[in-house]
């Protein structure tokens, strides 16, 4: 009884250290489920999705179940961060990483993605390049626009000319060709019907246009979603490179970006910019030493620069981050 007794109060407050006190999959806080396989405290929604996947992860609770001195002590070496290190040691910087409000798809698949592939340990980078790969190809439902049921149809995606092409069964003719400059993907699971609904919004003759689309598989929406992430991506940078430093300095030097707790941080700005109206989204870094503006010309483009810099920012220091942050600052 006496050991019990110890783990669970050693269990209690592992779970309150930081990084232990948030899901180490979607960031809930206070998570009371630990995967004593690969040592990682997660809320009650994430652990459901643990239980999936039996061969990599096993699940108990924090305060109900028994725990073997074993385990406590692998729970004690591991922890969140270090699994992080671990698991997402190489995410793209389009790769979606979900929260704990985003759809039960994109949580599953975030969690299969990283520890029954793991996609992001840097060991196998086969699935980074297919997500960006010149053309990805999906064969999804898509709702029919006059009688609204779902046919099957080919999407594909270029990043040679940047565009979403989709084809109706066995049709060589595209239904529609999608430029990137205009495209946005968001999950939709309840106003399309379906747990893996994917809405698609674009413009057309200055008109909003939406497509709605779904795959049994939950790995295949997710992928099809990333992909349009990493080719919208692509294009900002090869075809829009509309980020812009408004300092009107000549030469544009480095600037390292660490964590939050380091005294960095991203937000939006309300700053206009210098060089024209078109330059009206702003996005504000702050690091120790200074702030950093940067104008984007379009509000998307706003947002997904704001998850990139968030991305970099949440991801722990290693000692060769420390090293390199000494270095800028000294100016080498």
């Amino acid at each position: 009884m006496a050991s019990l007794e110890r783990n669970n109060r050693i269990l209690l407050d592992l779970v309150q250290q930081p990084g232990n006190n948030l899901c180490a999959d979607c960031g809930a806080p206070d998570p009371d489920w630990a995967s004593y396989t690969l040592g990682v405290f997660v809320c009650l929604n994430c652990s459901g999705m643990h239980r999936n996947l039996p061969s990599v992860s096993r699940m108990k609770s924090i305060r109900l179940d028994h725990w073997e001195d074993s385990l406590v002590e692998f729970m004690q070496e591991r922890g969140n961060s270090a699994a992080k290190a671990i698991y997402e040691k190489c995410i793209p910087v389009f790769y979606y990483q979900p929260q704990q409000n985003d759809c039960a798809v994109l949580r599953d698949q975030w969690i299969h993605a990283k520890y029954e592939r793991e996609e992001f340990t840097g060991e196998n980078m086969y699935f980074q390049k297919v997500y960006s790969a010149e053309l990805f190809e999906a064969m999804l439902w898509k709702k029919g626009k006059d009688n609204k049921q779902f046919l099957k149809c080919t999407f594909l995606l270029s990043q040679k000319d940047f565009t979403l092409r989709y084809f109706k069964e066995d049709s060589k003719v595209p239904k529609a060709v999608i430029s990137m400059k205009d495209l946005n993907a968001v999950f939709q699971p309840e106003k399309i019907g379906h747990a893996n609904g994917l809405q698609i919004c674009y413009v057309e003759d200055e008109r909003s246009r939406n497509l709605f689309v779904y795959h049994e598989n939950g790995q295949v929406i997710v992928s099809f979603f990333n992909a349009i992430r990493a080719t919208r991506l692509a294009y900002l940078l090869k075809k829009n490179p509309s980020l812009q430093e408004k300092d009107d300095a000549t030469e544009l030097g480095s600037v390292f970006i660490g964590t939050e707790s380091h005294g960095y941080s991203v937000s939006e700005s309300s700053s206009r910019s210098t060089r024209g109206g078109r330059w009206r989204c702003g996005i504000m870094l702050e690091t120790p030493e200074r702030q950093f503006v940067f104008m984007c010309e379009l509000e998307q483009e706003q947002d997904e620069w704001i998850v990139a810099f968030k991305k970099v920012i949440s991801q722990p220091m290693t000692p060769e981050d420390y090293a390199n942050e000494a270095n800028l600052r000294r100016g080498k």
